[in-house]
């Protein structure tokens, strides 16, 4: 007979690096280089996809801040989990952790249905930086890892459909300013787990949407992900989407994710009114099979690639012996370079389900895609039929506004701020003012008073709010003199909203010595090419914020980040002496992390010491935050050799090809994520 569902805490002992502090210097541009394609691209593709890529895209993770405090170094750490369980799934969720399903594992034949990351290894592949690998995330914001990736999130107990509970998981996204809900149950017996999710749109404006559930499946033992389509996008580092057939492309068959040389996303094209789903089947026909209603209509597969510089990201995720994983993935849209508009006061609303699935190993894994595709779309009808998938959708549909029983965790108090400042009714998400903290109670009292009080000088600048309605609450805030903290955060919101020459207006009417304003003119003009005054402006906050002489992680943060961004501007303007000296003056344990080691080689270099360069490579290093897609370690690392190999005479194509040849890149730098 069937178990009763239970849901329960439970406490997890991992290996895992501490997140560290946020950054406290507002990230006024984007991370990295942006997924974006240029208006030739753009004509190639059909109407409704290329007018979704052109739509609402992120110019920055404002008014979240960047998470690139943490380390490599490991220790045994406890992490709160909650393990929804029945007599034939197991799943535990980390809602400290962005309500991560960390595992999901079928009890009946003892398999694990997900890669399982025996290791939380903060890695920079969030909007705002830290991210770690492993079981499914859900991604909600703008393309992209989401920024609440390593968050917490509300979650309680709640009335499941059919009776029994539920675990809901909810919160505010600041970067399109929408609340959402992730509803987790398993119904008695059920070799599925049901996901209900949904998204609203409380505003009086239409607001650009984007999701993708990420699930991280094991890519060895011969498996193979399988979806109901012929033709996939195709979207790799090079920066390129096109059009290409599946499963076989260029030769090789990349359904497999070993057989992709470089990392590559692959959009699947679903036919209109075919079912949605996606597997990951290993050689014996067994693996996760995830469906849903239609509205989440995009299927995907991400490979790291073969290539040394796709291994390598997959052993820095994790530790040294753990099998590689593949992800497989289902979104709002046909391509995650897509947003979808969610008009005012709307809300999209679906159903995933995820669970085991047996097939004829020989039809999957045989010649015939049509009919491999076909053997796996009969086994998942016939262990869960899509109307049963669309019934439990119908069913799950009154209880979303159903209000929470038993609170398990807790999340930000910026929901509640929100809730306030708008007066929104938001049935089964309560924002209970009682989650305000320190970071929100300045903006409720620019709310309440009209009046944006100083922060503690013991602190850095709180974050800075950015949405419209904020915008307009500091632009009529009562103004002291001086009011340097007011002008600064009003500079950053007017320069979230495009208005840039308003936004150094504003912070150039600081006092001189306002280090935060002061490195916010010198990111504007290094964004205006005007690197030496840029360079300038950077000493001056930099020497101004340590003169200030604060104790404790969130001045060691502040100093890191200028001490960081200082050294690059000196290096953009050709000053590498000074470089050196800002290098020089950092605490030892500041100047002996990985970035600074890099940016210590790239200044010895510069100075032409090129020798003394590869002397810190070959000491060796690691670059804890270093960002997807990076390639300065390799770009360093090369312009290092060929200066070895030049001597004082121009480097020329030759001495490049010599320098490759004598100076390979070391195995432990190689990050590269695209075709040299």
């Amino acid at each position: 007979m069937p178990t009763t569902t239970t849901i329960r805490r439970v406490v997890l002992s991992l290996p895992a690096a501490p997140l560290g502090p946020e950054n406290p210097l507002p990230a006024l541009l984007p991370p990295g280089k942006p997924h974006h394609l240029d208006a030739r691209q753009r004509a190639a593709l059909p109407a409704r996809m290329a007018r979704q890529v052109g739509y609402a895209p992120l110019r920055s993770v404002l008014p979240v801040r960047l998470r690139d405090g943490y380390t490599r170094q490991r220790t045994p750490t406890d992490v709160d989990a909650i393990v929804i369980e029945n007599d034939r799934l197991r799943a535990t969720v980390l809602p400290g952790l962005g309500g991560r399903v960390h595992s999901l594992e079928h009890k009946p034949s003892g398999r694990q249905l997900l890669y399982r990351n025996p290791v939380l290894q903060p890695a920079a592949f969030a909007l705002n930086g830290a991210w770690f690998s492993g079981g499914i995330e859900w991604n909600i914001g703008a393309t992209g890892h989401t920024p609440l990736s390593v968050a917490p999130l509300h979650a309680a107990r709640v009335p499941a459909p059919g009776g029994g509970e539920m675990l809901r998981l909810w919160e505010w996204e600041r970067l399109r300013d929408l609340p959402f809900q992730v509803d987790l149950w398993l119904p008695d017996g059920s070799d599925f787990l049901y996901v209900g999710v949904r998204v609203r749109n409380p505003h009086d404006r239409p607001a650009p949407v984007y999701w993708w559930s990420n699930i991280a499946v094991p890519e060895g033992g011969g498996s193979r992900v399988l979806a109901p389509a012929d033709t996939a996008w195709r979207f790799g580092y090079e920066r390129s989407l096109r059009r290409v057939p599946v499963p076989e492309w260029e030769g090789a068959d990349r359904t497999y994710p070993p057989n992709s040389p470089h990392a590559a996303d692959f959009f699947y094209e679903v036919p209109d009114g075919d079912r949605r789903w996606i597997a990951a089947l290993d050689a014996d026909g067994h693996g996760l099979v995830q469906t849903s209603t239609d509205l989440l209509c995009g299927r995907k597969l991400f490979v790291w690639g073969s290539g040394p510089g796709g291994q390598r990201w997959q052993q820095w995720l994790t530790e040294p012996g753990t099998g590689g994983y593949a992800e497989i993935q289902a979104g709002l849209a046909r391509t995650q370079l897509e947003h979808v508009r969610l008009d005012a006061g709307g809300e999209f609303a679906w159903l995933e389900a995820y669970g085991p699935l047996a097939a004829d190993a020989a039809a999957v894994h045989g010649a015939d895609w049509a009919a491999a595709r076909g053997e796996v779309a009969s086994r998942l009808e016939a262990a869960l039929p899509r109307a049963d998938v669309d019934a439990a959708y119908a069913a799950w549909r009154p209880h979303a506004d159903l209000d929470p029983k038993e609170r398990l965790a807790t999340g930000s108090g910026w929901g509640a701020l929100e809730v306030e400042r708008g007066r929104y009714e938001l049935p089964g998400t309560p924002f209970d003012p009682s989650t305000l903290g320190a970071e929100q109670e300045p903006w409720a009292e620019l709310l309440r008073t009209g009046s944006l009080p100083p922060p503690p000088r013991a602190l850095p600048p709180l974050p800075t709010l950015v949405s419209t309605y904020w915008r307009d609450q500091l632009e009529t805030a009562e103004v002291g003199d001086p009011d340097d903290h007011l002008r600064y955060h009003l500079g950053v919101a007017r320069w979230h909203a495009g208005d840039r020459s308003q936004a150094v207006r504003s912070w150039e009417q600081t006092s001189e010595g306002h280090w935060p304003s002061m490195r916010c003119l010198a990111v504007a003009d290094r964004e205006d090419g005007h690197v030496e005054r840029a360079a300038d402006r950077y000493v001056k906050a930099y020497d101004s914020a340590r003169a200030e002489g604060r104790e404790g992680a969130g001045w060691t943060a502040v100093t890191t980040a200028l001490a960081r961004e200082t050294v690059e501007a000196l290096l953009a303007a050709d000053r590498a002496e000074e470089a050196g000296r800002v290098l020089d003056a950092l605490r030892p344990a500041i100047r002996d992390r990985g970035r600074f080691k890099l940016l210590r080689a790239r200044a010895l270099l510069a100075r032409g010491e090129a020798a003394a360069a590869r002397a810190i490579f070959d000491e060796g290093f690691e670059v804890d935050d270093l960002r997807e897609g990076d390639e300065t370690l390799a770009d360093t690392w090369q312009a290092i050799a060929e200066r070895l190999v030049a001597g004082t005479s121009p480097v020329t194509e030759e001495t490049r090809e010599r320098a490759r040849r004598e100076h390979p890149l070391p195995g432990r730098y190689d990050f590269r994520m695209r075709p040299a």
